[in-house]
């Protein structure tokens, strides 16, 4: 995924999860919904965004790549 100059709000980010939940695993859906309400760096919802933009277009291995930087994410 290539590195985007658009910032992405809060809001965005939360649309993005919503339009994609139903593709992610429910773990993952649910703990990013919980991570989204601390107060995090631009640039980690930038990234967010992004490991979720076109989530349920991905290939079965480009989403476990995605599963897997999302966890980290939230995890940290």
């Amino acid at each position: 995924m290539g590195k985007c100059n658009i910032d992405h709000s809060i809001g965005d980010v939360v649309n993005k999860l919503e339009s994609q939940k139903e593709f992610l695993p429910n773990h993952l859906a649910d703990g990013t919904r919980v991570f989204l309400q601390r107060e995090l760096p631009q640039e980690t919802l930038n990234d967010l965004f992004h490991l979720l933009k076109k989530y349920d277009l991905s290939s079965e291995s480009e989403q476990k790549e995605r599963n897997e930087a999302i966890e980290k994410m939230i995890a940290s």
